[in-house]
């Protein structure tokens, strides 16, 4: 469910990596190659990007298809971006809050988006949800699962953990409250990158001499220098580098087990890897 990409490198107009090249994100709205879980991305579109001197992302976000959207390519042909997050959605509930729904959600730097869904959708998650203070559950700016997951994460970050570490339990978290949960997230701030495969898929390419790092959910070309990601990895990647950490699966506890989301969560996270750079 869903398809997301992000982007870190030598400004690019967004057309360039969401829309010209062969599968692009475009492309995966409706023909996707290696999406496990639906068929047809149509619930809803959004980009985050980042402009020269400015923190803060803008966000263009559409409850409908991308390809219904007569705009978005005029806007793509024209707006340039050295960091990008965007995603094609899916929902798991239809209809569920339009375009408050689709990401990339945002919060000061950040941008995050979930690829995937919450097994027992809402009930699963209860305890979790009491878990958060309760300005920022009024907060939220969806009643979908990706949204109470960023607030998960949110929650996390708020607390001064670092991007990695934050989206690891925050999924090592979620997946014993909800066992068989598909927890593909993307985060980037706009200088790195953190994502997780848990339950579809995930691919990476980097150029380390031009420093251009591409993470998405599959890739946009057949060039040979995509690497996938494993199930059950935790990514984090900058503009020359990129880390891959297994993942440990977690005991289920059940929706109204002990959670905590200002500690990491036991075993959590295992050896770290360093891929090979292509």
């Amino acid at each position: 469910m869903c398809r997301h990409i992000a982007f870190l490198g030598e400004p690019e107009a967004l057309g360039e990596l969401l829309l010209k090249p062969p599968h692009s994100l475009y492309v995966q709205s409706w023909a996707p190659r290696h999406q496990r879980h639906g068929t047809v991305n149509a619930d809803g579109f959004g980009v985050g990007w980042y402009a020269e001197g400015d923190p803060l992302p803008a966000r263009y976000r559409r409850p409908g298809p991308v390809w219904a959207d007569l705009s978005f390519a005029d806007l793509a042909r024209v707006v340039r971006s050295s960091a990008v997050l965007a995603a094609v959605r899916d929902a798991t509930l239809s209809g569920a809050d339009g375009e408050a729904a689709a990401a990339p959600y945002a919060y000061g730097p950040w941008l995050f988006s979930h690829n995937g869904a919450v097994t027992g959708w809402p009930r699963s998650l209860s305890g979790l949800a009491r878990s958060l203070p309760a300005d920022e559950l009024l907060a939220l700016e969806a009643r979908c699962d990706s949204a109470l997951v960023w607030a998960l994460v949110l929650h996390r970050l708020r607390s001064g953990d670092e991007a990695p570490g934050a989206l690891a339990d925050t999924v090592t978290e979620v997946a014993a409250a909800a066992p068989g949960s598909r927890l593909n997230l993307l985060l980037t701030d706009g200088e790195t990158i953190a994502a997780t495969a848990w339950g579809d898929t995930l691919w990476y390419r980097t150029d380390p001499l031009g420093g251009r790092t591409v993470v998405a959910s599959e890739p946009y070309d057949d060039d040979p220098h995509w690497h996938e990601v494993p199930d059950r990895t935790l990514l984090a990647a900058s503009r020359t580098d990129v880390l891959l950490t297994p993942l440990k699966e977690p005991e289920p506890h059940g929706a109204t087990g002990p959670a905590s989301t200002s500690q990491a969560a036991p075993g959590a996270l295992s050896e770290d890897v360093k891929e090979p750079m292509a």
